[in-house]
């Protein structure tokens, strides 16, 4: 799909650039020539909206401001509201109560998500200029805490594997992962503050460790994906792209179906370190990274072995493609048969193969993901969490694949929460990450744990250089 910054939901201002001084926070809070809080967390800018300091208008025009800016270069965003936006964000500072935890704090929805005052596309010309009725139910929760919608961010096509426009902010050269391109690329380029996902393989995790941002992958149905466009029902994961560790529980407060509280920042006990049969397979520069992270770890107290698990997990990675396909072409059937000459052929292709997938293949695929999500689940009777690697390491150079989510695809199986934390920069001066693994249920104490190791070893997103 064509890219441009001007999309019909771009309204009427055509976005020209914001004057700050007429912002009662951009002016103050405004430095440098990037935008001095493009970089502030989503946690620590509801803080200051609440308390004035900051103004949701300013914090708007500055991610307006950044995204007119970088978005040539970048093209995270398949469209942009911008007028709607500054309205809601004058409509959040004249208000006299705080409407919620997010209030006045902008947010970007991956076009893979519905929304009912803007065209949600998927990332397929089939529904170029599309506008569901409705939004989802994770867009209603988020405008219920006050966030302000600031737009939608590019997907691959129906979020599979075909590349969408979106370049890596860190090097345009290189993939910023997918599918959740845009998110991930928009919030580690200072373009808004907080931004939805969804992962089916690695599509959280894997953009995320490429754009140096935090990824939380919750645990499989926390998040209700009513109104997202289905293409694997066992898989299929809302997720959430932030600069900070507090940003991810706060997003969970307000997207989760559970009411449990966020829990304070805890340091974990013990710590399973868990390179995976597919360890070989990762660089160098991932593989020392991880290696250092893990003596980090133990020098900060916290106990961090090495388990043995059973043979045989790397057949997990084959279960998973094979119950992606087989839903996904049940899924996309429809659309497939109204126009197959609009898919990509790579979608083609495996659809092809999901056909191909019998219902025997399919239900052993399923029960060897159950039986190793025992195995896992009782992996947490004697450890607090997993790390194991992200992604192979930086990301490749091209823009002609996403990358591979070899790291991702058996987490997303077991449906256990995931958090991408970023480690540093490769030898390419992009960015390295390691993959935080709970148990299935227990987001909160990962999030916790994440919390405590963030602080601890000062990880923390990591903005493009010279940008």
């Amino acid at each position: 799909m064509s890219w441009s910054l001007f999309q019909p939901c771009m309204a009427s201002s055509q976005l020209k650039a914001p004057a700050f001084g007429e912002s009662s926070g951009g002016q103050a809070l405004r430095r440098d020539g990037a935008g001095a809080f493009n970089w502030i967390p989503a946690s620590s800018a509801a803080q200051a909206i609440r308390r004035r300091e900051l103004s949701a208008e300013g914090l708007v025009e500055a991610c307006l401001d950044r995204i007119l800016r970088r978005g040539d270069t970048v093209r995270a965003w398949n469209c942009v509201n911008a007028d709607k936006a500054l309205e809601q964000a004058r409509q959040q500072d004249a208000a006299i109560e705080v409407s919620g935890p997010l209030h006045g704090v902008p947010v970007g929805i991956k076009d893979i998500i519905d929304t009912a005052d803007m065209a949600t596309e998927y990332g397929s010309a089939l529904y170029r200029g599309y506008v569901p009725l409705r939004s989802a139910a994770c867009v209603h929760r988020l405008q219920k805490a006050g966030a302000v919608i600031l737009g939608k961010t590019v997907t691959t096509e129906f979020a599979f594997y075909a590349p969408g426009a979106t370049r890596n902010p860190h090097d345009p050269t290189h993939t910023p992962g997918g599918s959740s391109s845009g998110s991930a690329a928009a919030v580690a380029d200072g373009q808004v503050t907080l931004a939805l996902g969804t992962q089916t393989a690695g599509s959280v995790i894997r953009p995320a460790a490429f754009n140096g941002v935090l990824g939380y992958k919750p645990s499989f149905g926390d998040i209700p994906r009513d109104g997202v466009y289905e293409f694997a029902r066992s898989l299929d994961t809302i997720g959430v792209f932030a600069r900070g560790p507090e940003d991810l529980a706060l997003a969970r407060q307000v997207l989760s179906s559970t009411d449990a509280p966020r829990l304070p920042a805890q340091r974990p006990k013990r710590i399973a370190y868990l390179p995976t049969p597919m360890w070989g397979q990762g660089d160098f520069d991932m593989r020392h990274a991880l290696d250092a992270l893990a003596g980090a770890v133990a020098e900060a107290g916290v106990q961090v072995e090495e388990p043995e698990l059973p043979v045989g997990m790397e057949a997990l990675l084959d279960a998973q493609r094979m119950i992606m396909a087989r839903e996904g072409s049940e899924a996309l059937a429809e659309d497939f048969a109204r126009c197959a000459d609009g898919f990509s052929e790579v979608l083609s292709e495996f659809l092809a193969f999901g056909r191909s997938v019998s219902d025997d293949r399919y239900a052993e695929a399923l029960k060897l993901g159950e039986r190793w999500g025992r195995i896992i689940d009782g992996l947490f009777a004697d450890y607090d969490l997993i790390l194991t690697p992200a992604t192979p390491g930086e990301a490749p150079k091209g823009l002609e694949s996403t990358g591979d989510p070899l790291f991702n695809r058996i987490w997303t199986l077991l449906g256990t929460p995931c958090v991408s934390v970023p480690t540093g920069r490769g030898g390419h001066g992009l960015p390295l990450a390691a993959q935080l693994v709970g148990r299935r249920g227990g987001d909160d104490a990962l999030l916790a744990a994440t919390t405590w190791l963030c602080d601890a070893l000062g990880l923390r997103a990591l903005r493009p250089e010279h940008h």
